[in-house]
């Protein structure tokens, strides 16, 4: 009972943070009298919005499947590398420096490339998202491995299990909180990396919409794909959360009652 009204404080709290947001900027937006050209009201964004969203709609699906295509294949290339260079010192000295240097280099310039080798259109956007988001999971997978107990690694070995069993059965589940934590900065990320190169590379997909609406000077409409790609991202980051509390409650079992 303690817990579901802890829970629904924080709903309340975060519902209220939000509401009071957009009623502070539509009320600047009112009292100052600022141009539609500068910035709209949030009631002007939602309904244009909505009144345009049959049009919006396939690009709004481009985005999104985009999205999380180049998401899931950046978080299965993060999970192996991780895995790799976390369970070897070697590889991790290795291959360490080759991934800080190579996450260093602006995502804008690698779109060019993905457009030579193939073709302006989704590919480059997929490669964006996965190239983008692949970092942080192999850091926070590496990290997770890293910090093993050498403890469990030695009693499981002295019981005679192998070291893919430790992997299994220590290590990894000592990584999931590690990797869902990468989870919810990699969804974020990979919506940049799409969107990034659907500004330069594409002719579907809602970045691509937002440039055509900027060169229009129809602010609005650049506000509204704003909007949508930030409830894209709320709900795909809310159903990596949900994902996470099943999988690894056990390392939040203190989360409720410490918020009073």
């Amino acid at each position: 009972m303690k817990t579901s009204s802890h829970r629904l404080r924080r709903n309340l709290l975060s519902a209220g943070a939000l509401i009071g947001f957009f009623l502070i900027w539509e009320l600047a937006c009112l009292v100052f009298h600022v141009s539609d050209l500068v910035l709209p009201r949030p009631s002007q964004i939602i309904v244009d919005m909505v009144v345009k969203m049959p049009l919006l709609w396939p690009h709004v699906m481009q985005t999104l499947v985009t999205t999380v295509l180049g998401f899931a294949l950046g978080v299965a290339a993060g999970v192996f590398i991780g895995v790799v260079i976390g369970s070897s010192r070697v590889a991790y000295d290795a291959a360490y420096p080759l991934l800080v240097g190579f996450s260093s280099i602006p995502k804008v310039a690698v779109v060019p490339i993905f457009v030579v080798w193939f073709g302006s259109g989704t590919v480059p956007a997929v490669l964006t998202a996965m190239i983008i988001s692949v970092f942080p999971v192999v850091v926070n997978v590496a990290t997770g491995l890293a910090t093993t107990e050498p403890e469990l690694e030695d009693v499981l070995k002295v019981l005679g299990a192998s070291r893919t069993d430790v992997l299994w059965n220590v290590g990894l589940p000592r990584a999931l909180p590690y990797l869902f934590a990468s989870l919810k900065i990699a969804i974020t990320l990979a919506f940049v990396g799409s969107v990034l190169s659907e500004t330069v590379a594409s002719n579907k997909g809602i970045g691509n919409v937002m440039m055509i609406a900027s060169g229009n000077f129809d602010v609005t409409l650049v506000f509204a794909g704003l909007f949508i790609l930030a409830i894209l991202g709320v709900v795909l980051y809310a159903i990596s959360a949900l994902v996470e509390q099943r999988l690894t409650g056990w390392t939040h079992r203190k989360s409720d009652g410490a918020l009073t």
